[in-house]
């Protein structure tokens, strides 16, 4: 499309980084400097957007933003005033976002607009926030954290952290919604290295704010015969990257984050052994869940692995009855792909551990086997057959199954 002369457009901020660093880009966002809103309908544009003006293309659909400057108004990432109009430059639209390396533009000749320092901090690999703007929004903490996920080897500005615990001693992180919160969490445990998520968050304080369950576990030691790492939030750090690892789901990986929060309830005396702690952990987990109002899927999976993981990693040592109880307690003969799932997150807790990373989580392939027998029995059969208590007539049969198929679970 040919725009009027008096209109310049350049492609902004991740799809110019991604470019610059050599990855693929997946999104291009758009800013549109000397144009008014009725220019861009004339011009075939459809407009969408709620709180500033964004329009779509008529026929690639990506998304071009008038140029803009913002005011703050009120506490919380909502609590903006947005001016849009022909006078505002590209440079004063850069300048209120979050970091460098997401400040910069590319022309339509290919030319890279970037007065903020973008492309030096990309070369020496650094997350540095474009100017004092940056404080005005807690959601940039988040994607602070999340950035810092993503790229792994990019360190936080000093100067950024500062400001970003000020931030969260001002109470700024207060007024975050639960739905934004969520939104950045889960983007940043699906990124690469998701223990940098957390690392930051808790560097700059705003992880005792927003997951304080989460940051309870740090300096909690636990039994270095079971766990070399011996402190729990390290232990957390390490199951969280190796979830990323296996590119694992989601769910998957928040049932990976909270599995061990009753570790940072465990009284004193129960240390390191913290016996119990996958009961006494549920209230804590159901309490994210809630706060964050986090979709049934990974409630669900969350709550299943805080609560049976530890009986999973026991499973070599379950009798037929035991198995069978633990699949029954996981709901696996009704929901077998949530119950592959739990076995994931089990895996994932397995292989975070020091000198774990080889060491193959056997209980996993039991319970499949198990599962796998104990689907096989035919139920309506059985009912047909009992003579007395259904219930338990095809609960015998499934154990018998599950015996026949392992003979090293049969009671002795």
């Amino acid at each position: 499309m040919r725009f009027p002369a008096h209109i310049q457009v350049y492609v902004v901020g991740g799809a110019v980084r991604d470019r610059l660093l050599g990855l693929p880009v997946q999104d291009r966002d758009h800013v549109v400097v000397g144009a008014t809103p009725e220019d861009m309908v004339r011009l075939g544009f459809r407009p969408v957007g709620r709180d500033f003006p964004v329009f779509l293309h008529p026929e690639t659909q990506e998304e071009y933003a008038l140029a803009r400057t913002e005011r703050k108004t009120a506490r919380g990432y909502k609590g903006f005033q947005v001016y849009a109009s022909p006078e505002v430059t590209l440079e004063q639209d850069l300048v209120r976002r979050d970091l460098t390396i997401n400040a910069m533009a590319e022309a339509a000749d290919g030319s890279i607009v970037d007065p903020y320092g973008g492309r030096r901090d990309l070369a020496a690999k650094v997350l540095r926030h474009v100017g004092p703007a940056f404080a005005e929004d807690p959601v940039r903490i988040l994607r602070v954290a999340r950035f810092a996920a993503r790229f792994a080897d990019f360190s936080v500005a000093p100067e950024t952290l500062e400001l970003m615990r000020a931030m969260v001693q001002s109470g700024e992180v207060d007024a975050l919604v639960p739905e934004r919160v969520w939104q950045e969490l889960a983007r940043g445990l699906m990124e690469d290295r998701p223990s940098r998520l957390i690392e930051v968050l808790r560097d700059c304080g705003a992880l005792q704010k927003l997951l304080p369950e989460v940051d309870a576990l740090f300096g909690v030691p636990q039994d270095a015969a079971k766990h070399p790492e011996i402190d729990t939030g390290s232990h957390l750090l390490r199951v969280l990257d190796w979830a990323a690892a296996q590119r694992h789901a989601l769910p998957v990986r928040y049932a990976a984050l909270v599995h061990d929060l009753g570790k940072g309830l465990t009284p004193r005396e129960r240390w390191p052994d913290h016996s119990g702690h996958e009961a006494a952990g549920m209230a804590a987990v159901r309490a994210v869940c809630a706060r964050l109002k986090v979709p049934t899927e990974c409630r669900e999976l969350a709550l299943t692995v805080a609560r049976w993981h530890g009986q999973a990693h026991r499973a070599d040592r379950l009798d037929a009855a035991g198995l069978l109880a633990l699949l029954e307690a996981t709901d696996a003969l009704r929901r077998p792909e949530r119950f592959e799932q739990f076995l994931l997150a089990c895996a994932d807790d397995h292989h975070g551990r020091p000198g774990y990373e080889n060491k193959p989580f056997t209980q996993a392939e039991r319970l499949r086997q198990a599962l796998a027998a104990a689907r096989a029995v035919d139920a309506g059969a059985v009912a047909a057959a009992a003579p007395g208590n259904i219930p338990e007539a095809i609960r015998a049969a499934r154990s018998a199954a599950i015996a026949a198929a392992l003979p090293d679970s049969r009671a002795t």
